[in-house]
């Protein structure tokens, strides 16, 4: 009995360490039906992205191309760009190393520079 009382308790920890977790995820989530806007994206991107990921996305030797099939809509969805901004990316794609979290990134950025990113891999004829 002593068990099954022990095991309700630690379940209930666990579930309510979750449920703050998930409101601090849900906080970061891009609001549904609002678009960045494209040239607030390419400023914040060139504060925020570019240093390793490249003028325009195209890539450099500290960071992988965004502008690249493998992070196509289809494969990476935006919140992937969100995720990795706030907790960082484990190196998976490329041989760059992790993705350090990037502090200065907030939800609101993330919606104009991902719609800059989607902007030039769509010209660019990824989507």
């Amino acid at each position: 009995m002593i068990r099954v009382v022990l095991l309700g308790i630690v379940s209930l920890f666990l579930f309510a360490c979750g449920q703050s977790e998930d409101k601090q995820q849900a906080s970061w989530l891009p609001p549904q039906g609002v678009k960045g806007d494209q040239a607030q994206g390419q400023k914040q991107f060139a504060r925020l992205c570019s240093k390793c990921h490249g003028y325009q996305a195209a890539g450099s030797e500290k960071g992988p191309p965004l502008v690249h099939k493998i992070y196509s809509p289809d494969h990476h969805a935006d919140l992937a760009f969100y995720m990795a901004a706030k907790n960082g990316a484990s190196s998976h794609h490329w041989k760059f190393g992790d993705m350090p979290p990037v502090p200065a990134a907030t939800p609101e950025n993330m919606l104009d520079i991902v719609a800059y990113v989607r902007h030039l891999q769509s010209k660019a004829g990824i989507f």
